[in-house]
C-alpha cells in the first residue's frame, strides 16, 4: 500500500515533538503515582490498598474511552483529542494538588486516566499510522523510543520536585510541562490531519464493526492482550522474585533498575537493523523472547545465570514488543481504522493489566514461590506467540 499523495510525508521534526509529549505525560502521570503514593497516604489517612485504587481507576477510565478516542482519531479529530486530553491532565494534576478526601483523589485519577486515554501510545500511534501509511513502523519505534526513558527522566526528577516543593506544589510544576510544552506542540504539530476513510467496498475499507468480529483482529487481540497480562504482571513482583531466585541484593535492586535501559536497547537495535530482516518474520520472533526469559528462570531456579538471561531477554523483548503490538492492527488488519480497532482492545488489556499482578500474587506460596505462576505467564505468552502466527497467516503474510 503506497500513501495517498494528499497524505504529508514522513516527518521527523513532528514525530520527535510527539515523542517529547510522549516524555512527560508518561512521566509525570504514570510513573510519578508511586511517588505520590506515600505522602497522600500520610495526608488523608488512607491505606496502602486504598491509595492504589486512585490508580487502578485511571486504568479503568482509559480503557472504557480508549475506543470513542481512536474514532475521534479516524475520524480526523486527532488535534482536539490530544491537545484536549492534554489541558484535561494539566487540569487535574493542578486539581490534584487541592485533594483534602479520598473521593477527590479518586476522581482526579479517574479525570487522568481519561486524559492518557487522550495522550499515550494509543492515540498517538494511531496519529502516526494515519499520517505515514508507509513510514508508521519507523514513526511508532521512534515514539517509543523517547517514550522509553519516561522513568529515567521523571522518577529523579518528581522526586526532587516532591523533596523542594512538596507533593501539592510539585503537582503544579508538573502541570506547567502539559500546559507549556504538550497544549501547544499537539496544537501546532496536529494540524491539516487526514481525513477520514471514504465509504468503500474495498475489503480493506469495511468498517470498524466488520473487523472487530474478523479473525486477524480476534487473533491479534488475543496476543496483545495476552501478552499485556504478562509483562503487566511481572513487573510489581520483580524484586521478590529474583530474591527467591536466590539472587544477591546488590544485584536484586540494580537488575530492575537496568530494565528500562534495555528496552530502549532493544528498540535501538530494532530501528537500525530491522530492514535487513523480513517484517512479518521480526514480528513472530520478538514476543517469542517473552516465553524464552520466563522457560530461563524456571529452568534455571535458583541461580543467578538464570535470572540474568531472564532480565536480558525480558528487557529486550519487552522494549521491541511495543512497537510489534503498537503495529500489529495496521499490518493485519486494517490501516484505515487503526484508532478505533487498537482502542477496542483497551478495556480488555486495562483488564489484564489490572488483574495479572494481583493472579500472580494470588498463585505465589512461601513453599514454591512464583513457579505456579511462572509456568501460567509461560503458557499465557506461548498461546499469545501463536495467536499472532495465525493472525500473520489469516492475513496472508505467512503460507
Amino acid at each position: 500500500m503506497t500513501a495517498s499523495p494528499s497524505l504529508p510525508t514522513y516527518n521527523r521534526r513532528r514525530v520527535a515533538w510527539l515523542s517529547l509529549g510522549q516524555l512527560i505525560t508518561w512521566g509525570s502521570v504514570f510513573y510519578t503515582f508511586a511517588l505520590l503514593m506515600e505522602p497522600v497516604e500520610r495526608e488523608l489517612g488512607l491505606t496502602r490498598a486504598q491509595s492504589s485504587l486512585a490508580f487502578s481507576l485511571a486504568l479503568l477510565a482509559e480503557g472504557v474511552l480508549a475506543y470513542p478516542v481512536g474514532r475521534w482519531i479516524d475520524r480526523g479529530y486527532e488535534r482536539a483529542v490530544m491537545t484536549g486530553g492534554s489541558l484535561l491532565v494539566a487540569a487535574c494534576l493542578v486539581l490534584h494538588s487541592a485533594i483534602d478526601s479520598a473521593a477527590g483523589f479518586y476522581a482526579v485519577w479517574t479525570g487522568l486516566g481519561a486524559g492518557l486515554a487522550a495522550t499515550l501510545y494509543s492515540p498517538v500511534f494511531a496519529v502516526v499510522t494515519r499520517r505515514y501509511p508507509d513510514d508508521f513502523r519507523r514513526a511508532i519505534i521512534t515514539l517509543t523510543f523517547l517514550g522509553g526513558l519516561a522513568s529515567t527522566v521523571f522518577i529523579p526528577l518528581s522526586a526532587w520536585l516532591i523533596h523542594s516543593l512538596g507533593w501539592r506544589h510539585a503537582l503544579w510544576a508538573l502541570a506547567a510541562f502539559h500546559l507549556l510544552v504538550c497544549v501547544p506542540l499537539h496544537a501546532m504539530q496536529l494540524r491539516g490531519a487526514p481525513p477520514p476513510a471514504p465509504d468503500s467496498p474495498s475489503p480493506r475499507s469495511r468498517s470498524p464493526a466488520a473487523h472487530l468480529r474478523s479473525a486477524p483482529f480476534l487473533l491479534v487481540g488475543v496476543f496483545v492482550v495476552g501478552m499485556m497480562a504478562v509483562t503487566a504482571a511481572v513487573p510489581p513482583h520483580l524484586i521478590s522474585l529474583l530474591r527467591g531466585n536466590g539472587m544477591a541484593e546488590a544485584w536484586v535492586i540494580a537488575i530492575p533498575a537496568s530494565i528500562g535501559l534495555i528496552q530502549v536497547l532493544g528498540r535501538l537495535l530494532l530501528y537500525f537493523f530491522e530492514h535487513h530482516f523480513d517484517l512479518h518474520l521480526a514480528n513472530r520472533l520478538i514476543p517469542t523472547l517473552i516465553p524464552l526469559a520466563l522457560a530461563a528462570l524456571l529452568a534455571g531456579a535458583g541461580h543467578t545465570w538464570a535470572a540474568l538471561l531472564f532480565v536480558l531477554l525480558y528487557g529486550l523483548g519487552n522494549g521491541m514488543m511495543t512497537i510489534v503490538k503498537g503495529t500489529a492492527i495496521a499490518q493485519y488488519v486494517s490501516r484505515d481504522h487503526v484508532g478505533s480497532l487498537n482502542g477496542a482492545l483497551g478495556f480488555p488489556m486495562a483488564i489484564a493489566r489490572a488483574l495479572a499482578p494481583l493472579m500472580l500474587g494470588v498463585l505465589w506460596t512461601a513453599q514454591a514461590g512464583y513457579s505456579a505462576g511462572l509456568w501460567l505467564l509461560l503458557v499465557v505468552s506461548i498461546a499469545s506467540v501463536l495467536a499472532l502466527v495465525l493472525a500473520q497467516r489469516k492475513a496472508g503474510r505467512i503460507t
